[in-house]
C-alpha cells in the first residue's frame, strides 16, 4: 500500500480507522496558565483563558510559577506562560482568537 493510501490512526485503539471529526472534536483540550502572584499581565492572561476555555468546552489549569523550581527556571521572563496540551502556546500577552483557533484545531 502507498504513504498515500494508509490510514491514519486516529482513535487510539490500533486499527487504523479514521473515526473523523467527530471523534477529533471529542478530545478535550487542556489549556495550562503558568503565573504568579501579583503579576498584572498574569490577571490579563486568566481572564482570557478563563473566556475562551468556557466557549470552547477546554479545561484549563492554573500553576504557580514560584512553586515548581524547574517551571521557574524555564519560564520566568515569560510570565504569564499559555500551554495547550502541554506545548507553549504563547507568553506576555494572551491573543483570545488565537487561542480560540488552536483549541478549534484551526
Amino acid at each position: 500500500m502507498t504513504p498515500l493510501m494508509r490510514r491514519r490512526k486516529k482513535d487510539g485503539d490500533g486499527d487504523g480507522e479514521d473515526r473523523g471529526a467527530g471523534a477529533r472534536a471529542a478530545r478535550v483540550r487542556t489549556v495550562t496558565l503558568l503565573s504568579k502572584p501579583g503579576c498584572h499581565l498574569c490577571d490579563d492572561a486568566r481572564a482570557v483563558v478563563e473566556r475562551v476555555c468556557a466557549q470552547t468546552g477546554a479545561r484549563w489549569e492554573e500553576k504557580d510559577i514560584n512553586e515548581d523550581e524547574a517551571l521557574r527556571e524555564a519560564h520566568w521572563e515569560q510570565i504569564p506562560v499559555v500551554f495547550v496540551d502541554g506545548e507553549q502556546h504563547t507568553f506576555w500577552r494572551v491573543d483570545e482568537a488565537r487561542l480560540r483557533r488552536e483549541l478549534a484545531g484551526s
